[in-house]
């Protein structure tokens, strides 16, 4: 799916159409523990509903509109696979609309020095970084502006008057607030600066970080899971150039594993937070928003992971992650 760039994909078995698995159906199995390592068989579904030969343009039109669906594969009575009508195509756009669109209030954790990034930041702060045409802040409020998202409260402290001074006057059509650390507070320390202002379900990011997904989806599961923080974890994958080797007792060989490669769960910089938590940051103190999870951890509260996959985050936090970003 990263290397084609859709979240849709077909599966076919001897040429012939056998059905579809959405990024969905493998988020939802990592969800559940499924190994990596399982045949699709085991968790694709066979409910996709595929056009027929005797469809119209229109009538395939109608149903991409009604399921969101990226492409629509024709397939005839024999299973053959005759054409595959694209979203781009048919409606002049290259991605469709959200599934849900929703309004909640989003934090954007902007106050740190950037310092892996210098000396670029010593005269931009990070969050007005350029990619493409834009600041990082321009497109973390343009990617939740697709789903209804107007309402953005943006944590400062390095160059905070030039961040407000940028974002201003780009007259942006967002509300655009701003609380400042006086001193660096860790990841969520800051976040005691907004009680009693936020009484809703909310999303927080790095100001660092993009996340390709669809974002209700990720609202959706936590909602669904009654969680009161949601993380957003990208999966890294690191292959092993040699045999590995497991032992036991006295050094007797237990198995032996060619090449394995190791996957991993990365916490991205993107959550979700009930409002309730922010009375349970200490006031005026660092504090990390992995001293909360941890916190809520211990006391047996919900604390839920929602997988991406590794390309659908993108991280600029270092020299190298940015110009990689940039394409040099």
């Amino acid at each position: 799916m990263d290397d084609v760039g859709n979240k849709l994909l077909i599966v076919v078995e001897d040429g012939l159409y056998l059905g579809l698995i959405s990024i969905g159906d493998i988020q939802r199995a990592i969800i559940r523990n499924v190994d990596l390592n399982e045949s699709i068989s085991t968790i694709m579904r066979n409910d996709y509903v595929v056009s027929k030969t005797t469809d119209s343009i229109e009538d395939i039109k109608e149903l991409m509109l009604r399921i969101r669906s990226e492409f629509m594969p024709v397939v005839d009575s024999s299973g053959n696979i005759v054409k595959i009508h694209f979203w781009e195509e048919l409606f002049n756009s290259k991605e469709s609309k959200p599934l849900k669109d929703f309004k909640l209030p989003v934090i954007i954790m902007a106050g740190g020095f950037g310092t892996r990034l210098r000396p670029l930041t010593h005269v931009i702060p990070k969050p007005l970084i350029p990619i493409g045409k834009k600041t990082m802040l321009e497109e973390i409020f343009d990617r939740f502006g697709k789903y209804g998202c107007d309402e953005f409260h943006i944590s400062v402290n390095y160059k905070a008057d030039l961040i407000k001074y940028y974002i201003e006057s780009q007259k942006l059509p967002y509300n655009v607030s701003y609380f400042e650390e006086d001193k660096p507070m860790g990841t969520a320390g800051s976040l005691s600066l907004l009680k009693d202002k936020i009484d809703s379900t909310f999303f927080v990011s790095n100001c660092d970080i993009l996340i390709d997904q669809d974002y209700s989806e990720i609202l959706e599961y936590h909602k669904q899971n009654r969680n009161e923080i949601t993380i957003v974890a990208a999966l890294k994958h690191y292959p092993i150039a040699y045999g590995t080797i497991e032992t036991g007792e006295d050094g007797l060989l237990e198995d032996i594993t060619e090449k394995p490669e190791l996957t991993f769960k990365i916490n991205s910089g993107m959550y979700i937070l009930e409002p309730h938590l922010i009375d349970e940051i200490p006031t005026d103190d660092f504090f990390h928003i992995t001293h909360l999870i941890e916190n809520l951890r211990l006391q047996g509260r919900k604390v839920g992971v929602f997988p991406i996959s590794q390309n659908s985050w993108t991280d600029i936090g270092t020299w190298d992650e940015y110009m990689q970003v940039l394409g040099k």
